[in-house]
């Protein structure tokens, strides 16, 4: 009889992978040094900047407060990486084309690659969606409170669903956790639940998350009917035998689809956690973090000949009118309401005017005072927020020539403002490629064996990561985030339909009802949080 080392017979007569091998202690020792050498570079680097920027420390007590902040937007990570490695190592693992302790660590060191190499556009596309108010002032009591309430929120739901072995989607926790933070502001200030959130954006976002699994199913279904009708292998669309591998080459796909949709879920869902690690940096070390200092020389002549171009197309739309006081208050109306009125464009025109003149004084970003950093970020935010809505507004009424300058001024005052420090991206890799080492094997068996009524056979895991692999790249091009687990796992659905291999329909039931929940439950879990730090603080 065949002796088998590396899987359990099935009582079908299939090869089940192991999964549980025994901890070693040297493969602990490592984990932790790795992990206690990321915290260390990461207190290094940021004490680094703080004494290049000339920023004098005065009390401990902030932080206090951005140590307890960094660990908790690093702890989503962590959680993150080890809710989402079953997207990426459960098929390798149930085809055999990888043992289970040799795919884990090898997603877990792509996932680390695609964060270092992320654009961070993604990032910056989630931070749209809170509330400009609390982003400007994000170093405030309610800065605080936002940021802690909707960090703790996806990380609660993600252990409950993580705990019931549940492939729910760490995208769609997290926008319901900020959109949940939206509202709750808007309530305590008096103001329309509605109003405390850029529903473009989140429609936007919102189709990406809702169509993302719908493209999972259908184009994993496809590509498997195309495969088996050009590949005319039987051993392909079978299930794997005890003891058995599959063929070299489709062996080589598995494991470079593994290995795409682990740097692609990287590359997206790690951005997400760079995005928040940033407003913390700004709310506490402004001084910093608020402004891009390590942007060329360079830089100043094409911002001076943007901002100058921009000038005079804002206050072309601004004649006849003069602003009297500050002008900020108007901007921020318009890019909260999203509602042009005769102040919109003069006070644009004003903050544009006095931006361009402040940055011109002091000849460089990295030579603005201290004390001016934040108020210069704030208004280049505000700025820039406020152009992105001109240029899809009707009633602003602009020329694609109008548009296109705004648009160049507007890169120039993003790469001011919206930037990332490489030992934010080197941190936020490592907490998400650990994290893949820890509790995967919850889910890693929902996907590889309750989604079907048989067993996963190469072509389906092939298909299935391939589409996977492809959607996330292609929602990363584009700044959008979509749910890496429920274009898996949906493909896997895909490809088991399409196989006329069964599906399980207990745990679609239980994919499909986690997928309807976490918005409604991450955005009520978040807004109760928000309101109870809000008193707090």
């Amino acid at each position: 009889m065949t002796s088998i080392t590396t899987a359990e017979l099935a009582p079908s007569g299939v090869a089940k992978p192991k999964l549980d091998h025994p901890l070693d202690v040297r493969t602990i020792l490592v984990f932790l040094a790795i992990l206690a050498a990321g915290l260390l570079f990461t207190a290094y680097s940021i004490y680094s900047d703080i004494d290049a920027s000339g920023t004098s420390i005065k009390s401990a007590l902030p932080y206090l407060l951005l140590a307890v902040a960094l660990l908790i937007a690093l702890g989503f990570e962590f959680v993150n990486g080890f809710h989402d490695t079953a997207n990426a190592v459960a098929t390798v693992i149930y085809t055999h084309s990888l043992p289970a302790h040799l795919a884990v660590p090898w997603s877990g060191f792509f996932n680390f690659l695609g964060v270092l190499f992320s654009t961070g556009a993604v990032a910056f596309g989630i931070i749209s969606l809170l509330p400009v108010e609390l982003i400007l002032q994000v170093g405030s009591s309610a800065g605080f409170a936002m940021v802690f309430a909707l960090l703790i929120a996806a990380i609660l739901w993600n252990l409950g669903t993580w705990y019931l072995g549940l492939p729910a989607s760490s995208s769609h926790t997290l926008i319901g956790s900020i959109i949940g933070v939206g509202v709750a502001n808007a309530l305590l200030r008096g103001r329309d639940g509605t109003s405390g959130v850029d529903w473009g954006k989140a429609t936007e976002i919102g189709y990406a998350l809702l169509f993302s699994p719908l493209v999972g199913f259908i184009c994993s279904a496809v590509l498997l009917m195309i495969v088996k009708a050009l590949v005319r292998k039987p051993e392909l669309y079978s299930e794997p035998k005890a003891g058995g591998a599959p063929p070299w080459w489709i062996r080589g796909l598995l494991i470079l689809t593994c290995t795409g949709v682990s740097f692609a879920h990287g590359s997206n869902d790690g951005q997400k956690g760079m995005g928040l690690i940033m407003l913390i940096l700004i709310g506490i070390v402004p001084t910093t973090y608020a402004l891009n200092r390590a942007l060329p020389d360079s830089h100043m002549a094409t911002f001076t000949s943007a901002s100058a171009a921009a000038s005079k197309v804002i206050e072309g739309k601004a004649a006849g009118y003069n602003v009297i006081g500050d002008p900020r208050p108007a901007v921020t109306g318009y890019v909260s309401r999203h509602q042009l009125d005769e102040g919109t464009f003069p006070s644009l025109a004003a903050l544009v005017s006095d931006i361009a003149k402040q940055v011109q004084g002091y000849g460089s970003l990295a030579k603005a005072p201290p004390d001016q950093v934040g108020n210069i970020r704030n208004d280049m935010y505000l700025v820039s927020e406020a152009i992105r809505f001109l240029m899809k507004d009707k009633a602003a009424e602009l020329t694609i020539a109008d548009v296109s300058t705004l648009n160049d001024y507007k890169k120039t005052l993003d790469n001011s403002t919206k930037f990332i420090p490489t030992w934010v991206k080197i941190a936020v890799a490592l907490a998400l490629g650990l994290g893949t080492m820890i509790g995967w094997k919850r889910i890693v068996v929902t996907v590889g064996e309750k989604i079907g009524k048989q067993h996963l056979t190469y072509a389906q895991g092939g298909s299935a990561e391939l589409v996977a692999m492809a959607t996330i790249f292609a929602a990363d091009n584009f700044g959008l985030p979509v749910s890496t687990t429920h274009v898996l796992s949906s493909g896997v659905a895909g490809t088991m339909a399409a196989n006329g291999s069964g599906i399980q329909m207990s745990t679609v039931r239980n994919l499909i009802i986690a997928w309807v929940l976490t918005l409604p439950a991450a955005i009520l879990l978040s807004g109760c949080l928000y309101w109870l730090f809000h008193a707090i603080f």
